[in-house]
């Protein structure tokens, strides 16, 4: 396998092979389909701030070219976990990150892992459209660019383009300065921006919690056609999104400790997404999907 994450043989966005992953414990939500892979495994991962956990106990597997949702209430740490999976905690200062986390088959957080080339194999979109000051063309370039991936850089703009759905809307006006693009179009342009570079999994923190009703319905359409092409993992606080979009879902919930001093997030149950909406195992499960707690 690729020990320092940047051995992987050189594709073209959308049509490279996948990697086969490591035989191993499986996690809560089983595969429907025998030769799923794993793409993600964690084994009692969790996270601490200066020595304050933020999340415990975390054990899950998710699965090659589907849509795995993170809900909970606020505070729970579903942005903390999902920033785990392609190590960006590592950007904060005193933070720990414990448990098992591999990647196709890899100890993520291995001490010959690169966590830029991690970064590379799986991307990033966050929760506001953060455009950079260039043109349209210049934002989706600037990835490529900067690692030296080869090929004709129009190209890969307008396949990068092509395959966030935005490339009809602003191929006359590549040029243009990117913010002047809608809100809704401006997120995809950083979905353009992150599928640029050729990642093999992509992240997505709450990505429509900005945008209008609209631009939230293109946003999860194109979802629903990168899974043919990529692993897609979601935080959302929009239950009802997660129900339309992700194949599984985990829930997670803030658990205190007996003298409620302190309070961690934690997975309550994590399952293929028509069971958990519709006859989930834990009660308090029931009782967040329905509404009764929030």
């Amino acid at each position: 396998m690729y020990a320092t994450m940047s051995e992987r043989p050189a594709g073209k966005a959308m049509t490279r092979p996948r990697v086969s992953v490591r035989p191993g414990s499986r996690g809560v939500a089983e595969s429907t389909k025998p030769d799923l892979r794993r793409v993600f495994e964690l084994q009692g991962v969790g996270v601490t701030y200066s020595g304050v956990a933020a999340v415990r106990e975390v054990s899950m597997d998710i699965y090659e070219n589907e849509v795995t949702a993170l809900i909970g209430p606020s505070g729970c740490g579903k942005s903390t976990l999902i920033r785990c999976l392609n190590r960006m905690n590592d950007l904060v200062a005193d933070c720990e990150v414990v448990g098992k986390l591999h990647y196709q088959g890899e100890d993520l957080y291995g001490p010959n892992v690169d966590p830029v080339q991690v970064r590379k194999l799986i991307g990033m979109v966050f929760q506001k459209p953060n455009p950079f000051p260039k043109s349209i063309r210049d934002n989706v370039a600037f990835g490529p660019k900067m690692i030296g991936q080869e090929g004709d850089l129009d190209e890969v703009v307008e396949r990068a383009l092509r395959g966030a759905a935005l490339w009809d809307e602003v191929k006359d006006r590549l040029d243009k300065s990117a913010f002047g693009l809608s809100g809704g179009q401006q997120q995809r342009l950083c979905i353009a921006r992150c599928i640029a570079v050729e990642p093999e999994v992509i992240l997505m923190d709450e990505p429509c919690s900005a945008l209008d009703p609209i631009s939230t319905g293109r946003i999860e359409d194109l979802m629903l056609e990168l899974k043919e092409h990529y692993s897609i993992v979601i935080v959302t606080h929009n239950m009802q999104q997660a129900a339309r979009v992700s194949d599984r879902t985990a829930f997670l919930m803030v658990e205190q400790s007996p003298d409620e001093r302190a309070s961690w997030g934690r997975v309550v149950e994590y399952d293929l997404t028509g069971k958990i909406f519709t006859n989930p195992a834990d009660q308090r499960t029931e009782d967040y999907v329905s509404g009764k707690v929030g």
